[in-house]
């Protein structure tokens, strides 16, 4: 179930409010360019600082442009349960195909917890669930063993994996079996995880490069490891930019210079520095995205 490459959609602003002029026209851009499906209001699409309603429009405004060319999986994760459910049932109610649910981040679930969690969620709505798993973000880590839990949960079908171990990546693959499907949360890590049974990425990347992005999940999926690794090869300066202040402060940046929407960010978040933006204008020159 949605495989492939799916962008980590931004959410643009000018003047404090949700740009959906320049949403929408990221939305056709980003399926002219082939991409296999959406996920706004994630921590990429700056969900932490977005209103309930806010969040609702970014949803709906996807929907309704997407027009079920590609499904539209909704960030509607929280650290409290009942919010969870408030937000994926918006988003169900506006059409979504899915919602992705970040593991409950702050208040540091115990693993029977977070299944509790994720169980509630998916018993209080009716459309596919997918986890997400970064302890950076959330400062706990939702094990291989908890994995196996979260994959007999009716409707919950799969995880964003950005713990950032390999490892463990394996071991959710061994434990959770094949229709449990694993995407990779980081760029770069796309082909091993890919190539050991994980059926995509949830991509920043693919915001300003999404043909590269797709080009490289369907090597992957073809079994085509020398495309695969020759087109991650190439992306690996755009991959490391990228990140060269907390996401999503540069790949906004990067679409501001490329002309598709401003550089505008709520606080906490403030703008990349002179000296990072320089080096990802010369990245983005030197990968003929301006």
């Amino acid at each position: 179930m949605f495989p492939g490459c799916l962008t980590a959609l931004v959410t643009p602003f000018r003047d404090g409010a949700i740009d959906t002029k320049a949403l929408a026209a990221l939305v056709e851009e980003q399926i002219a360019s082939g991409i296999n499906g959406l996920v706004p209001c994630g921590s990429t699409g700056e969900s932490a600082t977005m209103s309930h309603d806010e969040h609702l429009t970014v949803v709906r405004e996807v929907v309704r442009v997407a027009r079920k060319r590609v499904p539209v999986i909704a960030g509607t994760g929280s650290n409290s349960t009942a919010e969870a459910i408030r937000l994926t049932r918006g988003a169900q109610e506006l059409g979504a195909d899915a919602a992705l649910l970040i593991s409950p981040y702050y208040n540091k679930p115990t693993q029977d917890g977070i299944v509790r969690h994720y169980a509630a969620v998916a018993e209080a709505t009716r459309i596919p669930l997918i986890a997400y798993n970064i302890q950076g973000r959330t400062a706990s880590n939702i094990t291989a063993e908890t994995m196996g839990r979260l994959a007999r949960v009716p409707r919950l079908v799969g995880v964003k994996e950005a713990s950032g171990s390999m490892a463990q990546v394996l071991e959710i693959l061994a434990t959770c079996g094949p229709d449990f499907g694993v995407w990779s949360g980081d760029d770069v890590v796309t082909v091993p995880l890919m190539a050991a049974g994980g059926i995509g990425v949830i991509s920043v990347a693919s915001n300003v490069a999404p043909r590269r992005m797709v080009e490289l999940s369907d090597a992957l999926r073809a079994g085509d490891l020398a495309r695969a690794r020759r087109v991650h090869a190439s992306l690996m300066p755009l991959f490391r930019d990228l990140f060269l202040e907390v996401n999503p402060i540069p790949v906004k940046t990067a679409l501001a210079i490329m002309g598709r929407c401003t550089d505008e960010l709520r606080l906490p978040l403030t703008p990349l520095t002179a000296q990072h933006r320089a080096v990802l204008e010369t990245t983005l020159r030197e990968q003929g995205l301006v």
